[in-house]
């Protein structure tokens, strides 16, 4: 286990990364006293196979959080292998889905024993969701696997919803308790922090935070988790209603914005087009 850095928190031993494609993570979830395993997102089938293997781990579960394929794409040739029960959202085109889920469910991980709750989180996609978890194992920190919505300071692209949606999505993760290990699906952090100190750059936390980032990226360490602690410091998607993002916000449009909603379009509009 890494030693914790201000704004990378140790990981949780039963949960790590399984690195996907460019910059994707998959989550490979296990309890310390058993063989049983699940993933989260499994995009590619090939390294979450080489990842059971290695640990000597069967696949119990799988949890999906949207449709999109860098996340759902190896989901049958997994379930060929290993027939694992597989957790999705009820609101999305996902073939194979055996526990269609919504907003305010509670499901049971196999093997795990692990206890999720579901948090509707559309936006990114019309019908995304988060998994939220109290405690696994001897660690007691919650765990939040939030898939595109919520990353390391930033939020998802609106592909099919709308910013009210998107930040009623957020505002809902951001209740979490505070120690919540975030665990997004993709590594983005320096990208999003380049651009968080552009929306506040009188920031004395967006700003350590990049020079920490830039260090763990350049020795190949990776950003994630992070916590809702974390994210409620220095992500500007969770800040729309602060005056620093409110004045980025009112440069973009060119007059104050009328609401947080216009300000937080504004802001992720900015960020679409942001190098």
């Amino acid at each position: 286990m890494k030693t914790s850095r201000r704004f990378t928190p140790d990981p949780h031993p039963c949960v790590s990364a399984i690195p996907a494609f460019n910059d994707n993570y998959i989550w490979l979830v296990r309890r310390p006293d058993s063989d049983l395993a699940a993933v989260v997102d499994p995009g590619d089938a090939a390294p979450v196979e080489k990842a059971l293997e290695r640990n000597r781990l069967r696949l119990a579960a799988i949890l999906l959080t949207h449709h999109h394929g860098d996340h759902v794409g190896g989901v049958e040739r997994l379930r060929a292998r290993w027939s694992p029960v597989v957790f999705g959202p009820g609101d999305e085109p996902i073939d194979s889905i055996d526990h269609h889920c919504a907003h305010g469910d509670t499901i049971t991980v196999p093997g795990l024993e692990l206890r999720l709750s579901v948090i509707g989180v559309p936006g990114h996609t019309r019908g995304h969701i988060a998994y939220f978890g109290e405690r696994l194992g001897d660690d007691p920190r919650p765990l939040l696997f939030c898939g595109d919505t919520l990353f390391a300071a930033g939020c998802g692209r609106l592909f099919e919803g709308t910013a009210p949606q998107m930040l009623e999505s957020l505002a809902r993760l951001a209740a979490l308790p505070s120690d919540t290990l975030v665990y997004c699906a993709h590594e983005y952090t320096l990208s999003n922090l380049r651009f968080a100190i552009e929306v506040e750059p009188g920031s004395p936390a967006v700003a350590a935070r990049l020079a920490e980032a830039e260090e763990q990226r350049a020795v190949g360490e990776s950003t994630v988790p992070s916590t809702i602690a974390i994210e409620l410091e220095s992500n500007p998607f969770l800040r729309a209603h602060l005056p620093g993002v409110q004045a980025a916000a009112r440069m973009r449009l060119g007059h104050a914005p009328a609401s947080t909603v216009e300000a937080f379009a504004a802001v992720r509009e900015w960020k679409n087009v942001f190098r």
